[in-house]
């Protein structure tokens, strides 16, 4: 989404999909000034037992807006961005990333795997990412 759509973020869902009380309920009691972090949108979907896009669409149909992403992509202000890229990716990490991709990208929930599997940090693999020139999207959550 881009500024211009900032607090417009139902629109891109269609309008005929309902939210569930359940988690529209906790996604507001969570939120802290019309915003939630990336981190407790996923507490959220583990604690209720629902996707992480289930929490996404329902944050987008609040008006609520994403913040904190733990890849660093988006929501830390005043930059946007906190994601550097790597000094060098070990070719290990590249070969992860490369056998991972789905259309020149790598989806947000293989680069979370990545980091699990290789026991290195979500922002490791972000700034890995960088490094080669590997968009990660579309975010698990919905955000892009």
């Amino acid at each position: 989404m881009t500024k211009e759509d900032r607090g417009h973020y139902a629109e891109k869902h269609a309008p005929d999909k309902k939210i569930d009380p359940a988690v529209a309920d906790v996604v507001k009691k969570r939120a802290v000034d019309g915003k939630i972090p990336c981190a407790v949108a996923f507490d959220i979907a583990k604690n209720l037992n629902v996707s992480p896009g289930e929490v996404g669409f329902t944050v987008d149909m609040l008006e609520i807006r994403l913040i904190k992403c733990q890849l660093g992509l988006f929501g830390y202000a005043p930059q946007k961005s906190i994601v550097t890229p790597a000094e060098s990716v070990p070719q290990a990490l590249e070969e992860a990333i490369q056998s991972r991709l789905k259309n020149g990208e790598l989806p947000c929930a293989a680069a979370w795997e990545i980091a699990t599997t290789t026991g290195i940090s979500k922002m490791a693999v972000s700034s890995a990412c960088e490094t080669l020139g590997v968009k990660i999207r579309p975010c698990q959550l919905g955000a892009f």
